[in-house]
């Protein structure tokens, strides 16, 4: 039987805080959660979360790291790979699916989120605008798609995103907005700005 080291243990405890603070934020609302929550909610107790969290704030934020490496590591790949518009958004879609209950809570509490945790919002978004420009130019060489400017593309996309997701309740009850209706939500973006293409 193979003993668990200290390091490990930290390590085990700090992710549990980590799913369980998504967890509470996500049922209860990033507002009305409190740290004692997340203590219970991992089993441990309150003191522990200051041990690898010196503040809710920095909790908070860690989480909202983890949604935007997630993008990120995603995003660089499709980079590599050449991905247009289309792949790049499709990549996205997964994740916001993945972190749905989470990031709808982001959406919906945005004004009243600490200014750091906005501001690390703001940046994933900006990144995810830098890659979909990217895309954007490799579609128009390409001529998959026409060119367009890349501020009105960002917005509308996330613009139509975070109305499904504020709006879950009545568009997809108990179910993922996104799962439910990601790919419609995707064919009809991409149908405004997508060229006919020949056949082969």
């Amino acid at each position: 039987m193979t003993s668990i080291t200290r390091k490990e243990r930290k390590e085990h405890t700090r992710e549990l805080l980590l799913q369980s603070a998504i967890e509470e934020f996500s049922s209860r609302g990033i507002a009305a959660t409190k740290t004692v929550d997340i203590a219970r909610a991992a089993g441990v107790a309150h003191g522990t979360v200051f041990v690898h969290f010196p503040t809710r704030d920095d909790l908070l934020n860690e989480v909202i790291d983890q949604f935007g490496q997630e993008i990120g590591v995603e995003f660089r790949t499709l980079s590599q790979q050449g991905g247009g518009v289309r792949e790049v958004l499709a990549a996205q879609l997964k994740i916001v699916e993945k972190f749905e209950p989470f990031y709808a809570q982001i959406v919906i509490e945005g004004p009243l989120l600490p200014r750091n945790a906005r501001n690390n919002i703001f940046l994933i978004q900006t990144g995810i605008a830098l890659y979909l420009e990217e895309a954007l130019a490799r579609d128009v060489e390409r001529k998959r798609v026409r060119p367009a400017a890349i501020h009105l593309l960002v917005n509308s996309w996330i613009g139509t995103i975070n109305y499904y997701l504020t709006n879950r309740d009545k568009f997809s009850p108990g179910r993922s907005v996104i799962g439910e209706h990601g790919s419609e939500l995707l064919d009809h973006f991409m149908g405004g700005i997508e060229l006919p293409q020949k056949e082969s």
